[in-house]
């Protein structure tokens, strides 16, 4: 008897463990290989919280990413690890984010898995200025930045070593799961009506910005082809580059009435800064919002042949309707 062709639906899906599936790339990223027909393990102190906060059809497995025997045992038989662990607030960066690092970096050089790190413009100083490539020179002034530099740092040893990684760098996230971000929390506020925006810079500045299910998209596209890779692999997203006169008028056009502009009040933060961990990493960024940063996509477009890219105007229309600020105007809604 003649053997029956492999038949490609049997073949066992590619397994990814996503460790801070609770968070905004976390979770757009599980959302996305599930999507993509990728089997997903998802690290949670609380499994259960975690799946009913996220919905996401995961294989939730009980465990801490500062707990390294943790971290081994999620990762047992995975293809991929997506390191988007973010500790709240910003708080106790220094104390928490590498360790957690290098717990993911162990599990995947155990396993031969590629781990994914979110990256971010944190990485480039008051010195940059531009369009940025990945070779661009990095030198950060804030803690984050610093921080962010040695996570990069400790992946490109590990690969010295064995272990395969993917650093994908973006702007500023928005979308549907960025309640806490600058969109949702300071340019508007998340479950209202959006009557005004506070701008935290000159509206003539360029800012980049990552909407979420395209840099997700995005990941997915480079992991689906993960093996063609180098073993050290690094991307820029481009995504939205705006003017805040563009991005008001994009919010205008969504809510379908002129918005009042008013400025971010940096001074009360810096005041308030030395009492609160939180306002004082934001207070950091504020190098960010007075001069032009972007991502130079060049070399994710050469690899996957185009970047994800939703209009602006459609991308806000989803994160206004996912964070509840356009429960009240139908008419936007409709448009």
């Amino acid at each position: 008897m003649s053997a029956q062709p492999l038949n490609p639906k049997l073949a066992p899906q590619k397994l990814a463990l996503v460790i801070g599936a609770t968070g905004a790339f976390g979770g757009e990223v599980a959302a996305t290989l599930l999507a993509s027909d990728w089997r997903v393990r998802a690290l949670h102190r609380n499994p259960d919280r975690a799946r009913a906060a996220t919905g996401l059809a995961a294989d939730w497995v009980a465990g801490d990413a500062l707990e390294r025997d943790d971290v081994l045992r999620a990762a047992e038989g995975v293809q991929v690890i997506v390191h988007a662990a973010n500790p709240p607030g910003y708080r106790n960066w220094a104390g928490l984010v590498l360790p957690m690092m290098d717990n993911t970096i162990a599990a995947g050089r155990r396993e031969g898995a590629r781990i994914l790190l979110p990256g971010n413009v944190y990485n480039y100083g008051p010195d940059a200025r531009g369009t940025l490539a990945e070779d661009a020179a990095q030198h950060p002034a804030t803690r984050k930045g610093r921080i962010r530099v040695e996570m990069e740092r400790r992946l490109r040893q590990a690969g010295q070593e064995g272990a395969k990684s993917l650093i994908l760098r973006a702007g500023d996230f928005f979308g549907t799961r960025t309640a806490t971000g600058w969109m949702g929390r300071v340019m508007f506020q998340a479950g209202k009506p959006v009557r005004s925006i506070t701008y935290p810079g000159p509206l003539g500045v360029t800012h980049a910005w990552a909407y979420l299910p395209d840099l997700a998209q995005a990941a997915v596209r480079l992991l689906d082809i993960e093996a063609e890779l180098a073993a050290v692999a690094s991307f820029h997203f481009a995504g939205h580059a705006l003017d805040g006169r563009q991005l008001v008028a994009a919010f205008e056009a969504v809510v379908g009435r002129k918005l009042p502009v008013r400025s971010f009040p940096w001074f009360a933060l810096s005041a308030v800064g030395p009492f609160n961990e939180t306002f004082r990493e934001l207070s950091e960024m504020r190098y960010l919002w007075r001069e032009t940063v972007l991502m130079d996509n060049a070399r994710l477009v050469n690899t996957l042949g185009a970047e994800p890219h939703t209009p602006i105007e459609t991308a806000l229309a989803a994160t206004l309707r996912g964070l509840g600020c356009l429960a009240d105007q139908p008419a936007a809604q409709a448009a």
